[in-house]
């Protein structure tokens, strides 16, 4: 697949490109990536609106630089448009060449810092903090840069308090240069083609090519904010559980910085504001009796259930004490996985959920608060109890509610369409695993998060797969020994040269729809075989990660036919007979291709995306949703111990 590029001088691509090959760093930044929370010692001011915007559509894509337009106001150097800040700005205005722009665009807002935060004697730090920017980004304040990073799923900031502090009244100048371009050694991959049949195409005429069924939305995806924190400040957080039935234990890791005369102490308070434990210093173990576990929803009446762990620090700096306090959702649970089951808490626990993507009208993966309520409370209307983060990370706004509603996730990279043997190198590899730092960093003390996710779909039967997946596994592993770790394969189980490193087997297969199309009676035996094979070869606990069928809503055949709904459903319950006799055995979960239908790239069998869902892009439901939300509360309740009430689900009816 392909998104149309346009005319570049090809003397120019080592900007385009070589910004992106060159300047990755071999390591993620030191420190924490704590998510920035008001609290006695700390502000936030959020930056969402409306940013002044322009693409660079310069031959080389340089003018930026060339010009220097992060120097002064970005009206100044050229026209301007409004673009909303969080979104994508693909689908934003009526030009097409920016649906499909590939290169860098510019966006600057400029904001008006409070006076207290810039007249205290330099003890307050300012950081300015970004969600996520899809790909690369580089950021100047008042025109001195002061942060760059690659990735577009993962948050990344800057410390800015010597570029505004003793400014009081003068504007802050927020200037981001951002590249969506992706290369055999970004992550997702790509690589960008040029086109040089001069009777076919323009002069310097490219496209990016991509190896992944989703659009590459581009933009300011999550929120920007800037925030204080004293100048000592608690800089990180590690927590990780253990319990019994009647006593749990938190253990607890926090590092400072900005001095080494601090004395540290932490409260953990239930949800009535009880404190049930105490503890002080920089490490140690909080014992919690007769603890309320974090149970994924439908497993207990009470999902969900999180702690506030409130950590607060106390420094002597210049004669003045500093303060600083930082509160941490924890939920106590356990994860544990055997040859044939995944525990909870103890519990056997089966995934019944989905696979979801970042994608909406308009926004494109832009952050929006009623669409991701909406989808929440589809999911808890459907019965389901996980969803994978399929193909990237996702923002964390939508983590903090998977943690308070019990929703159970597979937390996959960004490690989506790796198919090109050059992206199995030592270049890729590095990013890799920066890639997982980052990851582990920002979502390790989450209980929704069960399973990390490496990779989807990868070309891992490929000789050098079996020592990246390696690498990667055991990197992810040493970070944090607390989870387990899958990819998600659609290789042959007898080549597959990464499946020996995963706890978890996560397979996608998609019988009867791009194998054997039309042919619904080939899945038992197909499906069948799939799970003995792999379970012969493995002895590992398998997960059907994706299956499913395009339908056209409103599209209608009897007997079935591909894109109609009944066809949807049809597979789905040819898929579910195989299901109901594997599950007693092991496997341990199903998790539909798609929670709702979602864009792609231009293609002849994409009529305006992927039709997968079993919602609407707009989140309708299809025939396949009634369906699959009688299965899930019928699977619920035969595994449950809730009241019958909830078993009733008569709250979502």
């Amino acid at each position: 697949a392909s998104a149309g590029g346009g005319g570049m001088a090809g003397g120019c691509r080592l900007l385009l490109l070589g910004l992106l090959a060159g300047l990755g760093r071999a390591a993620a930044p030191p420190g924490g990536m704590l998510y920035p929370r008001d609290t006695p010692s700390r502000e936030r001011k959020e930056l969402g609106g409306l940013w002044s915007f322009r693409a660079d559509f310069s031959p080389g894509r340089d003018a930026g630089f060339a010009q220097r337009w992060y120097q002064r106001p970005l009206r100044q150097t050229g026209p301007v448009i409004d673009m909303p800040v969080p979104s994508s700005f693909n689908d934003i205005t009526q030009d097409p060449s920016l649906e499909n722009y590939v290169g860098w665009v510019w966006y600057e807002k400029e904001v008006l810092l409070p006076l207290r935060w810039l007249q205290d004697n330099l003890n307050t730090r300012m950081v300015l903090r970004f969600g996520s920017a899809h790909y690369y980004s580089i950021v100047w304040v008042n025109g001195v840069q002061v942060v760059e990073h690659e990735g577009g799923h993962l948050p990344f900031e800057a410390d800015i308090s010597s570029i505004i502090q003793g400014s009081p009244g003068i504007p802050c100048r927020i200037t981001v240069a951002l590249n969506n371009t992706l290369t055999p050694h970004t992550l997702p991959p790509g690589s960008i083609q040029y086109m040089n049949d001069k009777t076919r195409y323009p002069k310097n005429y490219f496209v990016q090519n991509i190896r992944f069924d989703f659009f590459n939305y581009a933009g300011i995806h999550r929120p920007v904010v800037l925030y204080t924190t004293p100048s000592v400040y608690i800089d990180d957080i590690t927590v990780t559980t253990t319990s019994s039935e009647s006593v749990a234990m938190v253990q607890y890791q926090v590092s400072v910085v900005g001095s080494t005369l601090y004395s540290l102490s932490l409260s953990l308070r239930d949800q009535e504001g009880k404190v049930v434990a105490t503890g002080d210093g920089p490490a140690g173990e909080l014992k919690v009796l007769n603890p309320n576990l974090w149970w994924p929803y439908l497993m207990h009446e009470n999902p969900g259930y999180c702690y506030s762990l409130e950590v607060k620090m106390q420094a002597q700096v210049n004669g003045a004490l500093l303060e600083d306090v930082y509160t941490l959702p924890v939920g106590i649970r356990t994860v544990h996985v055997t040859s044939t089951q995944f525990l909870i808490n103890g519990r056997p626990f089966y995934f019944h959920g989905v696979n979801k993507h970042e994608d909406a009208d308009i926004r494109g993966k832009g952050l929006d608060w009623p669409l991701v309520v909406k989808d929440f409370n589809l999911l808890r209307w459907l019965g389901a109890n996980s969803f994978r983060t399929s193909h990237y990370p996702y923002a964390e706004e939508i983590m903090d509610l998977c943690d308070a509603y019990g929703i159970v996730v597979i937390d996959e990279c960004p490690g989506v369409g790796i198919k090109m043997p050059e992206s199995f190198g030592n270049k890729s590899l590095q990013h890799h695993l920066v890639v997982m730092e980052e990851l582990i960093r920002r979502d390790k003390n989450r209980p929704s998060v069960v399973m990390w996710s490496v990779a989807n779909e990868p070309a891992s039967e490929l000789p050098p797969a079996a020592y990246y997946f390696k690498t990667v596994i055991a990197h992810t592993k040493a970070l944090d020994p607390s989870r387990p770790v899958t990819f998600v394969t659609d290789a042959n189980y007898a080549l597959d040269r990464g499946a020996p490193y995963v706890d978890v087997i996560c397979v996608n297969s998609y019988f009867s729809w791009y194998h054997d199309p039309g042919h619904l009676e080939v899945i038992p035996l197909q499906l069948t075989t799939q799970f003995e094979d792999w379970y012969k070869t493995y002895q590992k606990p398998i997960i059907q990660s994706e299956y499913g069928a395009d339908s056209v809503p409103g599209l209608h055949s009897d007997p079935p036919l591909m894109f109609s709904e009944e066809y949807q459903k049809a597979m789905l319950r040819e898929y579910h007979s195989v299901f109901d006799k594997k599950r007693k055995e092991y496997v341990i979960g199903e998790l539909i291709w798609n929670f709702a239908d979602f864009m792609t790239n231009q293609g002849t069998t994409r009529v305006l995306g992927n039709k997968k869902g079993i919602f609407t892009r707009q989140r309708q439901p299809k025939s396949a949703a009634f369906v699959l939300r009688e299965r899930y509360w019928k699977i619920a309740n035969e595994s449950s111990c809730l009241p019958p009430i909830i078993k009733s689900h008569s709250l979502f009816l």
